[in-house]
């Protein structure tokens, strides 16, 4: 049988990660983060005590997998030499043991992925933006097709999204947010930061022609307040303006709804989902602090073509994966290569596949 986890490597290896996965390194920043949560004053900052809460979660939904395959690892080994000393040669004993085999292989794909994720900021939460690009109604249309796709991607994976700003258009939106929270969300979805381009018999054109359509994906990590950015009261305008939309009772009534505009870089960040002008305040500065994050660290990057990320037109020429519903049905990434026919299933938030194709390929760069 041919698995990861065939038995001759189990026998040899029994803990095969490789990568940055140190169970024993993080075992020991648990067992330090779960002392200061002991620590007298450790309740009088929420803010702090809520991210030493989010890290201690984060590591446990590694550590907890990790041992339970350890721990059925070797219930497999005593298993076979069960059958071994029984020198029984019965094809039921022979199935169990491939049987066995498989689920450990299940249990080893998603833990071995994560070895992957080792960016400063991969393990944390995550801004999720998405813009229509060319294309008009049609590239609104799309903007809320993908809008859905990720978050049924995150229903699956048990992530929590929260909609931060949502700026509708006739037949979808022109822009999205979506903060998405749990372990690795940024390091997860940060590969689908790029342009999306949709092929398809639209639904908005009375004679039926196939329409093109882009959408761009823009992800950036959520910034711990301890990272140094510092914005200056006279590089920022604050505005305020009634939202629109659900919401409550306050909404339409109050301008409750905050947009903040960073001249030196020209990122405007905005926030209509609070209740309140200064909520919405908040979580705004917070999407500013991520977004400066990630574009100076950009600009640091420049001279190492590998690691930045090149801004490209919402346009022709510039997608990351290609999503064609006629004359045939395929979704296609152009850094990977890989592809599916299976479309309503991408659609429907099944991008496991894509997402680890890329995780490979970009540790491969």
């Amino acid at each position: 049988m041919k698995t990861e986890l065939c038995l001759s490597s189990l026998k040899k290896k029994p803990t095969p990660f490789g990568g940055d996965f140190d169970p024993e390194g993080q075992k020991k920043e648990l067992a330090e983060l779960e002392e200061q949560t002991s620590q007298p004053n450790f309740w009088n900052d929420k803010q702090k005590s809520d991210a030493v809460f989010a890290r201690i979660n984060a590591i446990k939904s590694i550590i907890n997998p990790f041992e339970k395959l350890i721990n059925d690892i070797a219930e497999t080994y005593d298993l076979i030499e069960l059958y071994e000393e029984e020198d029984d040669n019965n094809p039921q004993y022979q199935q169990e043991i491939d049987q066995r085999i498989l689920q450990l292989q299940e249990e080893f794909k998603p833990l071995k992925l994560q070895t992957l994720l080792n960016g400063k900021y991969d393990q944390g939460d995550m801004f999720l933006t998405i813009h229509a690009g060319a294309g008009g109604t049609e590239a609104c249309d799309w903007t809320s097709m993908l809008m859905r796709m990720y978050l049924r991607w995150c229903e699956r994976h048990k992530y929590k999204t929260e909609i931060l700003d949502m700026l509708e258009d006739e037949g979808g939106y022109k822009s999205v947010t979506i903060q998405v929270s749990g372990p690795y969300a940024f390091g997860y979805l940060k590969g689908e930061a790029g342009v999306h381009r949709l092929v398809r018999i639209s639904p908005f054109d009375s004679n039926a022609r196939r329409h093109t359509s882009f959408s761009s994906v823009y992800a950036s990590p959520v910034v711990d307040d301890t990272i140094d950015i510092d914005i200056k009261p006279e590089d920022i305008r604050i505005d305020t303006y009634r939202a629109g939309g659900a919401g409550g009772q306050h909404v339409n009534k109050t301008d409750s709804a905050v947009r903040i505009t960073h001249y030196p870089t020209g990122i405007v960040v905005q926030c209509q989902n609070e209740r309140s002008q200064q909520m919405n305040k908040d979580t705004c500065f917070k999407m500013l602090r991520s977004r400066l994050y990630d574009y100076y660290s950009a600009k640091l990057a420049e001279q190492h073509a590998a690691e930045a990320i090149e801004k490209k037109d919402i346009s022709w020429g510039s997608q990351i994966r290609s999503y064609v519903f006629q004359p045939y049905t395929m979704v296609k990434d152009n850094r990977t290569g890989v592809q599916t026919g299976n479309i309503q299933a991408v659609m429907d938030g099944d991008l496991d596949d894509f997402i680890e194709a890329f995780l490979r390929w970009n540790q491969e760069k």
